[in-house]
């Protein structure tokens, strides 16, 4: 239905982004990392929707390929959006093209919500669909994002936790997570927090 939405960062946490499309403001569940923009700064992000009985949710990402990676792990038996966008969150595209090529199991069942059976039905689905991966992953994070200083740890503490809370941690996994991060991560950002704190 939607294929991007263009406007202006309204608000940005480390999982979402709130775009202002001519007045109205659309809030996008994103990749932990994705490459927006600053708030106040234009934006273009690929979209994707779900419509439940209950919710309408879009999703947003800063490269057409990663809307469509994830529109490829959504194929997979087992795998909804939530636990897609944990997976793009917690691997990153090439990372997820290298695990499946790897046949990595304990790549994606050190993601939070993933069990063996979801990892072997991952490397099922996809791996011969490695090439469509490659190349919806080739793209990423070829150009150099500026990093904003590294804020004060009790706030990277805070956005860590809000971000795997997003993605399907609870309150209390999340802190113990982040606190175990935080101890061998010493003026880390936000993003490299949150991955180690994914991975246990």
């Amino acid at each position: 239905m939607y294929e991007f939405i263009s406007g202006t960062v309204s608000d940005r946490t480390p999982a979402s982004v709130v775009i202002d499309a001519a007045g109205v403001g659309f809030e996008l569940l994103a990749p932990i990392g994705a490459a927006f923009p600053e708030v106040g700064e234009q934006a273009t992000a690929f979209v994707h929707l779900v419509v439940r009985e209950d919710a309408q949710t879009l999703y947003g990402f800063a490269r057409r390929e990663d809307r469509n990676l994830f529109r490829v792990l959504l194929r997979v038996r087992g795998v909804g959006p939530s636990m897609a966008l944990g997976i793009l969150s917690g691997l990153g595209p090439a990372d997820l093209v290298a695990a499946v090529q790897r046949e990595d199991l304990a790549a994606f069942t050190a993601i939070k919500g993933v069990g063996k059976k979801t990892a072997e039905q991952l490397m099922l689905d996809l791996r011969d669909k490695t090439p469509l991966l490659a190349s919806l992953a080739g793209g990423a994070d070829v150009t150099p994002v500026q990093e904003a200083p590294a804020p004060a740890e009790a706030s990277v503490h805070a956005d860590a936790v809000s971000a795997l809370v997003s993605i399907g941690y609870s309150d209390k996994e999340a802190a113990k997570a982040v606190d175990k991060a935080l101890k061998h991560l010493e003026g880390a950002d936000l993003e490299a927090v949150v991955k180690a704190a994914m991975r246990g």
